[in-house]
């Protein structure tokens, strides 16, 4: 039985959004497709679990009726839900047919009912609510229904163990996205929720806590933190507490499905009442990660808990309770060594009056450690720049940090998307460093002392301290009027240029001055020829992917033995650090440049490694097969399955012919639909109709396209089974070396990338320079003199020789 594999089941759950879209908004149906998500997979799993107790009971001698009476007992089911008969998948699909939204709820409400754990999960989730003037009407339930019953969700059906976890947090990021500034209220992005990790840095045997949980995300990667770090995530306590009872429930399923069931997720107001609460005081916490609102109202009536605002009350109407959740996670580390770092709006940085005293009381106690600004636009729902702050207990940093904030710039470190911006793998691996490191780095970070801050009347604007803003571009007058390059521009580049050993023979020539000239015959279009082909780039290219080659025969062991090991936490964290290490020697990239080419390549592998682990070097090529031959069917792919790795490795020839027919296809789709708005524009116009196709001419190419269509699916269905009969010939041999040929190629590229955009530089040097003196004035003035002169003498012949010019 072919295993479900992670792109297929994101595709499956995105096509049930569909189902529902356009009745109502994301952000009001997306508890629907994660409750019938939920429902499925408790009743799939409980399904196999019933098999089992019946096995076993009627091992024991009984007849199959009662076994199967028996088996309806709870008492069975220790490690997984008990779903009871009216939410049994079975009953819904077969079933149910009238009423359908209340037999839904009623489902979820048994299922509720006879399991603890899901106490106030998913009962609140209403499939009968009507939103606007909308409700979901049975047919669409009934759709969404036999959608779901699609794929069985069984543990024995995905090809890695966390399959569901990672489809579930697709789904949500999904949502977040689509949702709008609604998106925010409940989602951070994966990347800034890594970096917050890393910063706070939680191992085996703590307490980690989110005081706004949101979807459980935090949690979810402080768990898999301690793992990649060796350590035992059972170990490990995870809290948290979230106000939103829907963005709770989302939270809970969420870290259920990525097998974390004893999390202790509270639902409430955080800042009115705490719920975290030992013997009448507050727990405290090693860890505390958080992604609070931003710049909401709070009141003080009804507060419990008030001794958590000692260093003061914000303004209760100004939308400030920002300082009031730092103060919260302040009061619940423990004293003398616990640890926050928490997402805050910059106001909180500079805004005056009960804000700043706030401030100061917390600086006086030392509580604040480190500022980081961070792009704008990174976060769903919003576009302000935001910061994190980290905090440390009162009086509790190392000896070398008392007295001491850190103030890091990251402002610039962003990758720009279409929608928003986004955190890189370098981007974090620059910031946790400049953290760890609590020392100066030129335009980047600062570290400043309490006396400092004091004289700026604890003014904390980033800039005051980290001005990364770039030097004003270098402008030479003398070179511009007279022509040459200025040595001391070209010099300032060494670096860049020696870590790529290229040398500027080829482009410049001395001028035994402070200036050099290009080389005669050189044009700008042949600056990036002349770096690519560079003998120095091209050998020291060649030296980097030399050492890739040495390391990768070094380690390649390491995935060979995988499937036996089980040990994937541990195989990364020795892929991350060798590789860091051996290529670094080489000089071409910095550190942060080949860190973030190796984990975004470990990121990017990360599910066919999991898959590695469960299923062998076979599970991952027939997962490809699967997640190549299905995308193929699915009309709504947002990918082209044609597009993977594997498929140019084995069949390049079908690439050729199936690239040659789209092509083909696309030609005559365009031809129709000039011929058609042609003749619109003819008819309103009174044009021509000689320019137009004739219905004979049009309706041939009509018939010439269906053709190709039915030629491209009948080609695409031979591929298929091409791709098919070619995977069951490998042999298991054949399918390690195509997965390690793979593998490797696919880190090769995320290398290459920022080899690319190392050289490019060198290339945007020499341009820039180009723009600026490859032209002086003087050489303008003679062009000019020239085309004046030019001018009057075709005047003079004309006879106008008197016109002054």
């Amino acid at each position: 039985m072919r295993k479900l594999t992670l792109p297929q089941l994101e595709r499956h759950l995105f096509a049930a959004a569909d189902i529902l879209r356009g009745k109502m908004d994301a952000s009001e149906f997306k508890e629907y497709i994660f409750g019938m998500l939920f429902l499925k997979r408790a009743s799939d799993e409980f399904d196999a679990a019933r098999e089992r107790v019946i096995a076993k009971i009627m091992a024991e001698g009984r007849t199959p009726a009662q076994a199967e009476l028996r088996a309806n007992s709870p008492t069975y089911y220790i490690d997984t839900f008990f779903v009871p008969p009216a939410a049994r998948w079975e009953r819904l699909r077969d079933e149910v047919h009238h009423n359908v939204g209340d037999v839904l709820n009623k489902a979820l409400g048994d299922l509720e009912d006879h399991n603890a754990a899901l106490e106030g999960v998913v009962q609140h989730i209403d499939f009968t609510r009507t939103v606007g003037q909308s409700r979901i009407p049975d047919r669409k339930l009934r759709d969404l229904i036999k959608h779901f019953s699609k794929h069985r969700l069984r543990n024995e059906d995905f090809e890695f163990p966390d399959l569901l976890g990672a489809a579930y947090e697709y789904l949500i990021g999904e949502f977040a996205d689509s949702a709008g500034k609604k998106g925010g209220e409940f989602y951070t992005p994966r990347s800034v929720v890594r970096m917050m990790v890393q910063l706070v840095d939680p191992r085996e045997g703590m307490s980690v806590y989110d005081p706004c949980s949101g979807s459980g995300g935090m949690l979810i990667l402080s768990k898999d933190y301690v793992e990649e770090h060796g350590g035992n995530p059972r170990n490990l306590r995870l809290a948290g507490q979230e106000y939103n009872g829907g963005v709770w429930s989302i939270s809970k399923m969420n870290l259920l499905l990525h097998g974390i069931p004893d999390a202790d997720l509270q639902n409430g107001d955080t800042l009115a009442e705490p719920m975290h609460v030992q013997g009448g005081r507050l727990e405290r916490f090693d860890r505390v990660l958080s992604n609070p609102p931003f710049s909401l109202n709070y009141s003080r009536e009804g507060m419990q808990h008030r001794e958590r605002f000692q260093w003061g009350w914000a303004s209760e109407g100004g939308k400030k309770a920002d300082l009031m959740f730092v103060q919260h996670m302040v009061s619940v580390l423990k004293a003398g060594k616990g640890l926050a770092a928490t997402v805050m709006p910059h106001g909180v940085l500079f805004r005056g009056g009960a804000e700043r005293d706030i401030r100061t009381r917390l600086l006086n106690q030392d509580v604040i450690e480190a500022v980081i600004g961070l792009a704008p636009n990174l976060f769903y729902g919003t576009g302000i720049p935001a910061c994190v702050l980290v905090l440390r207990a009162p009086w509790s940093k190392p000896a070398d940090r008392a007295g001491k904030v850190l103030f890091i710039n990251a402002d610039m470190e962003f990758a720009a998307g279409r929608a928003q911006n986004y955190l890189l793998p370098e981007h974090v691996e620059k910031i946790v460093s400049a953290y760890r490191a609590f020392a100066d780095i030129p335009g980047y970070a600062t570290v400043v002392t309490r006396k400092e801050l004091a004289a700026n009347d604890d003014n904390m604007n980033i800039r005051r301290y980290a001005d990364n803003a770039p030097p004003p571009e270098a402008h030479d007058v003398r070179a511009h009027l007279h022509g040459g390059v200025p040595r001391r521009e070209v010099d300032a580049k060494a670096t860049l240029f020696a870590a790529h050993r290229f040398t500027v023979n080829r482009v410049f020539v001395d001028r035994n001055d402070d200036y050099l000239d290009f080389a005669d015959g050189v044009t700008k279009a042949d600056l990036k020829a002349l770096v690519t082909e560079d003998q120095g780039v091209r050998a020291r290219e060649a030296e980097l992917h030399a050492a890739l080659d040495r390391w990768w025969e070094d380690h390649a062991a390491v995935l060979v033995d995988l499937p036996s090991t089980k040990s994937l936490m541990t195989v990364r964290k020795e892929l991350l650090e060798s590789f860091t290490a051996a290529l670094l020697l080489v000089g071409l990239l910095d550190r942060f440049q080949i860190a973030g080419a190796i984990v975004r390549w470990c990121d990017s592998i990360q599910y066919d490694l999991r898959t590695l682990v469960a299923h062998g070097f076979t599970g991952v090529i027939d997962g490809w097969v699967t997640t190549i031959t299905t995308a193929l069917e699915d009309k709504t792919s947002k990918t082209d399955p044609l597009d993977h790795q594997f498929v140019s490795a084995l069949l390049p020839d079908y690439l050729d012919e199936l690239a040659a027919i789209e092509a083909k296809r696309l030609e005559l789709d365009a031809q129709i639909k000039t011929a058609t708005s042609s003749g619109e524009e003819d008819d309103d116009a009174g044009m021509d109709d000689a320019e137009t196709l004739s219905p004979v001419e049009l309706m041939k190419l009509k018939k010439d396209l269906t053709a190709v269509k039915k030629q491209q699916k009948a080609l695409q269905q031979e591929f298929i089974t091409k791709l098919g009969k070619t995977r069951a010939e490998l042999t298991a041999d054949e399918e390690q070396e195509l997965v390690l040929r793979l593998t490797k190629n696919n880190l090769a590229t995320h290398l290459g990338g920022y080899v690319t955009a190392h050289r490019q530089q060198i290339i945007a040097a020499l341009e820039e320079w180009w723009d600026k003196y490859a032209v002086s004035l003087q050489e303008i003035e003679r062009e000019r003199d020239s085309a004046t002169a030019k001018l009057a003498g075709f005047l003079k012949e004309l006879g106008y020789d008197r016109i002054s010019l």
